[in-house]
């Protein structure tokens, strides 16, 4: 388990959602948070249904008041839950969980530890959360999203 909290953005939360794996992320992190910005992309986002709503509303229960965005950030043009996960690992001891390119990148170039939904899945297989990282990704609306 890691000491760090983990602040998690939307594509994580609900790649997980999806496959009813939310549980994973309070198995590997000390902590959770997810800022507003996010759980307003996960309520407004494409993606509907009872999952999306199960998604948000678990995510809720972890919600942080969302803080400024420092310049460094803001200059990078992310998505408001990319920039909200950003600012709030830069204002304290946590990891950034970003699956976006850009995002990643830009959580690097301000040396923060990062971890996405596939660093996420292999962490679980190793320390035997689960059993094989393939059976996931054959659940029913995992398939239907891939499609």
């Amino acid at each position: 388990m890691s000491s760090r909290r983990w602040v998690v953005n939307a594509s994580p939360l609900i790649l997980l959602g999806k496959i009813g794996r939310l549980d994973l992320l309070g198995s590997l992190a000390a902590s959770l948070a997810v800022p507003q910005s996010v759980i307003r992309e996960i309520g407004a986002g494409s993606e509907s249904g009872a999952t999306a709503v199960a998604t948000a509303t678990w995510a809720q229960a972890l919600a942080v008041a969302d803080v400024p965005v420092p310049a460094s950030v803001a200059h990078w043009d992310l998505g408001a839950g990319d920039s909200q996960v950003i600012a709030h690992c830069l204002a304290g001891d946590c990891v950034a969980v970003l699956d976006d390119g850009e995002a990643r990148a830009c959580a690097q170039s301000h040396g923060l530890p990062l971890i996405g939904t596939l660093g996420i899945i292999l962490r679980a297989r190793k320390q035997g959360l689960i059993l094989a990282p393939r059976a996931l990704w054959s659940n029913r609306s995992c398939r239907q999203a891939r499609t």
